[in-house]
């Protein structure tokens, strides 16, 4: 969980891409990023915006949001400002922000300073209030901050397990002797605005500070099943508007090959969008294709998916292919659909030929619910279970073979665990409740990922690998 790189770090230039390094700022949504405003300077001026721990997102221009000049109980500049990117990034993490803050709380803050343009670190602990700012003290005066730090993230620092969230912005530094730099000086210290005033300024970012704002457990799970390899092909979840679960769902959706927007997408474009993943030979095939996934048409054949590139990598000096996870469909909203009957009659035509389908829903029990769980998830995780079956049995007699239990030639011998495994199998078969049948299959699924991880960790010990 802990990261060392984090796409809402951001590196702030005066103009353009070849314009001066200014400051820094934090990405606190797809297309809002908070600083300072002396960074900016002017209400009007334009700033370049830089993902500088992230290359693969583009830069982009930004201008101050409305609103988001924030001044304080006074009339006068808070030194904050709120800029609204020409065009949002979805594809960017946003900072998770904390209101709570003590004393002794330690921290860390990433700047460009003058011939650091490329990030420096600096770190200390949270000392006292000064007015509306915080004090944080460095363990020396050269780990204070300087000109490139203004409107850096203050962050806790992560470990293994939490990832970092922002308590401020960093505004200033103050020396006792007033020499340009923290080194010169007898005492010098940096200063923060805390999230928490920031909250009390602006409703933008008021709605984005507490434990509801972002859901990490489930930011967590579906992370886990973009990434797993034995996960199910096909995911229902139900992700309310305006919920803990849906600024994670944005930013979760990015990961998805083939988006759908319940109510607004189109059918056909879908249909379109797929073949790109689907073996055919172009020309008159695309129609025959086309017309079966929108179900005007019989199949024209065997249908399955190209053959995607597979990296090679080095495992104790053998060669093993990873084999990609299949590609991720995923429809945000199915219960804002008009008529979804179409549409789930689409996707599970393509879960048949290997698409992995996530279904978000707006409200349990919505528009298209009954039929999404019969036809896609129920027959999905029936498959899915079988599958994991088969892996289970042929690793249980591959182990059994090497430690010498059974010959080579004794290969139909199987292992009790796969037999109880099996035997669970038919058991949820003669389930009528499609409730019941879906939990038990869940539960047998879980533990034959349990039994396959028990032969994999085995695998990796054989092999002298990490346990």
């Amino acid at each position: 969980m802990g990261e060392l790189r984090a796409d809402w770090r951001l590196r702030l230039r005066r103009g353009d891409a070849s314009g001066p390094v200014c400051g820094a700022g934090v990405l606190i949504d797809p297309d809002i990023v908070m600083t300072c405003a002396h960074v900016v300077r002017d209400p009007d001026d334009v700033m370049w915006v830089e993902f500088a721990e992230n290359r693969e997102i583009e830069p982009v221009a930004a201008r101050v949001a409305e609103g988001g000049w924030l001044p304080g109980a006074d009339g006068q500049g808070e030194d904050v400002a709120l800029l609204r990117l020409e065009s949002p990034r979805p594809q960017a993490r946003p900072a998770t922000l904390e209101s709570r803050m003590w004393a002794g709380l330690p921290v860390y803050a990433t700047g460009y300073a003058k011939g650091f343009e490329d990030g420096m670190a600096l770190h200390g602990t949270i000392g006292g209030v000064s007015g509306e700012w915080v004090q944080v003290d460095a363990v020396h005066r050269r780990g204070v901050v300087r000109r490139g730090f203004s409107g850096a993230a203050v962050c806790t620092r992560p470990d293994e397990r939490n990832s970092p969230r922002v308590v401020g912005l960093i505004v200033s530094w103050r020396g006792d002797m007033g020499m340009p730099l923290p080194d010169d000086n007898r005492l010098a210290f940096s200063y923060l605005i805390p999230v928490e005033r920031i909250a009390e300024l602006s409703p933008r970012v008021k709605e984005l500070v507490g434990p509801g704002a972002w859901n990490q457990g489930f930011e967590d799970r579906l992370g886990t099943w973009f990434e797993g390899p034995d996960e199910e092909p096909v995911k229902i979840t139900v992700v309310p508007p305006d919920s803990g679960k849906a600024r994670p769902l944005r930013f979760l959706l990015n990961r998805a090959e083939l988006r759908y927007q319940g109510g607004r997408s189109s059918r056909p474009a879908l249909a379109d969008r797929a073949l790109d993943y689907i073996a055919y030979t172009p020309g008159r095939e695309y129609l025959a294709y086309w017309d079966w996934l929108l179900g005007t048409r019989r199949s024209p054949g065997a249908v399955r998916l190209r053959e995607p590139e597979h990296p090679v990598v080095a495992v104790d000096g053998m060669d093993q292919k990873l084999k990609p996870q299949p590609p991720v469909v995923a429809v945000d909203g199915l219960d804002q659909e008009p008529d979804p009957r179409p549409l789930i009659e689409l996707l599970d035509r393509l879960r048949r030929v290997g698409f992995r389908l996530l279904i978000v829903f707006r409200a349990e029990g919505g528009t298209g619910w009954t039929a999404a769980r019969d036809v896609l998830l129920a027959p999905a995780l029936e498959e899915h279970a079988d599958l994991l079956l088969t892996r289970l049995n042929k690793f249980e007699v591959d182990h059994a073979v090497k430690d010498g239990v059974v010959s080579s030639g004794s290969l139909g011998s199987e292992s009790l665990v796969v037999d109880l495994r099996r035997t669970e199998r038919r058991a949820i078969d003669g389930i009528s409740d499609p409730q019941e049948r879906l939990k038990r299959l869940r539960k047998l699924i879980k533990r034959l990922r349990t039994d396959l991880s028990f032969y994999r960790r085995a695998d990796l010990r054989s092999h002298g690998g990490p346990v």
